[in-house]
């Protein structure tokens, strides 16, 4: 608009100053100016209608732009500081604890309910002895009133190996182990795996057992052993587990040793009297 407008003055003024010029030269005339642009009507404003213009949607962009608009995905969570992250990997890892947790206690339940199963089993005759034999005793039966076994103490050792434990055990001692299956209190064993014999006058040891030795024990009392108490704990986890654990017990009581040649003790009485008399003087007549 500013160019035609400034054409429509430049020719103005031709036409003002320079008419005399062109009227005395009649072969030296300008074309006719061109007619004047129209210009463009205001348009009347338009009225609002108050009653559409709650119904209208307001649109903040072109209505092709929105048709063509593509499905917006959803938004992941961002964090822009350590403390966040660092919180959030601690629930993580409180979750995977008590997910482990709760695996344990399902692996404790499962290991009872075996428990409770294998001690329910019913167990033949070999399976009994096969198994014993494999703990190191064998089951000769209950005591009987008239039996004789406890001695007095004899000069002679063995080692024995019952279970994973071994023990220097002697004519008259007591020993505990674990729970012995298949035996009840009163009951006589013989412990078959011996790995040593010992006395005043030789020593016999074993590769890696004897097998023409045995020990004889009684079965005294199934008891339990003093409380364990096993507590576990894991810093800013608030991670605390208090359990306790009493270990069965079998008490045995060695009455005889067998496979070595056993000295002869010598009686306290007579030894007593020996060194208490003194030699006697006995004159000689000269």
């Amino acid at each position: 608009m500013a160019s035609r407008r400034c054409l429509g003055t430049v020719t103005l003024t031709l036409t003002r100053h320079d008419s005399a010029v062109f009227s005395s030269t009649p072969s030296l005339q300008l074309p006719p100016p061109p007619p004047p642009l129209p210009s463009p009507s205001p348009s009347p404003p338009k009225t609002l209608n108050h009653r559409r213009l709650y119904t209208l949607p307001l649109l903040s962009k072109p209505s092709h732009i929105l048709c063509n608009r593509q499905p917006a995905w959803p938004q992941h969570p961002r964090h822009f500081s350590s403390h966040s992250g660092d919180e959030n990997d601690d629930e993580e890892e409180e979750e995977d604890e008590d997910e482990n947790d709760d695996d344990d206690e399902e692996m404790g339940e499962g290991s009872d309910t075996e428990n409770v199963s294998a001690s329910n089993r019913v167990y033949s005759a070999e399976e009994k002895e096969r198994e014993a034999a494999a703990i190191g005793y064998k089951v000769v039966g209950p005591l009987q009133p008239s039996d004789r076994v406890f001695k007095p103490l004899e000069p002679v050792f063995a080692v024995v190996q019952i279970g994973s434990h071994q023990f220097k055990v002697s004519n008259g001692d007591c020993v505990y182990t674990e729970r012995l299956k298949f035996c009840e209190v009163n009951d006589k064993l013989i412990l078959n795996r011996v790995l040593l014999l010992g006395s005043t006058c030789q020593t016999i040891i074993g590769r890696p057992t004897l097998p023409d030795a045995a020990v004889h024990a009684v079965v005294e009392e199934h008891a339990l052993d003093a409380k364990v108490i096993i507590f576990k704990k894991k810093r800013r986890k608030n991670y605390r587990r208090t359990k306790g654990h009493r270990q069965e017990l079998t008490r045995l009581r060695i009455t005889d040793i067998e496979g070595i040649e056993k000295p002869e003790m010598p009686e306290v009485g007579k030894s007593e009297k020996a060194a208490s008399e003194k030699p006697q003087k006995v004159a000689v007549a000269t």
